[in-house]
């Protein structure tokens, strides 16, 4: 899956901006100019995907990118965190199970898994393998005019 997610901005009426995220209900955030809304844009997506992955909750699939909406990826971390999230669900995969096979205390799991908690890529890369998939990492750049304009990106898991 790809990790970045289409939001809108629209101005508001004493100036700046807020930002709404349609496939991720409860991100919500404001900046008083473009490049500080997405900033926190990113921030705000990170907090509620954050608490998707606390309560066990399914991670929303991010939609095409449509005109007048920009595209706003998570922290590479966050993204290869999310994707070892998807891929142990989609397997069934209990913590202790994954801890197990990484030989490492079930209690490591959990950190593993928060968002904004600091772990090595290593380790993150290292679980995917031992559950068979892997990260794939692609870059974009940061402006674009229309969906065809729009290349994959982030972390992908296959």
């Amino acid at each position: 899956m790809r990790y970045a997610y289409p939001c809108e901005l629209n101005s508001e009426e004493g100036g700046g901006f807020y930002v709404v995220f349609p496939d991720v209900r409860g991100a919500l955030t404001n900046g008083k100019d473009r490049a500080e809304a997405l900033e926190m844009a990113q921030d705000a997506l990170t907090i509620i995907l954050s608490s998707h992955v606390e309560n066990r909750e399914d991670i929303p699939t991010p939609s095409p990118l449509k005109p007048g909406q920009e595209l706003v990826a998570l922290e590479p971390m966050a993204a290869a965190k999310l994707a070892l999230y998807n891929a142990v669900r989609e397997q069934g995969i209990s913590e202790s199970e994954l801890a197990r096979l990484l030989d490492i205390p079930e209690s490591d799991i959990h950190d593993l898994l928060i968002l904004d908690y600091h772990t090595h890529i290593s380790t993150v890369v290292n679980a995917l393998r031992a559950i068979g998939y892997s990260l794939v990492v692609e870059d974009f750049a940061s402006i674009h005019h229309s969906q065809e304009d729009t290349p994959e990106l982030s972390a992908t898991v296959r």
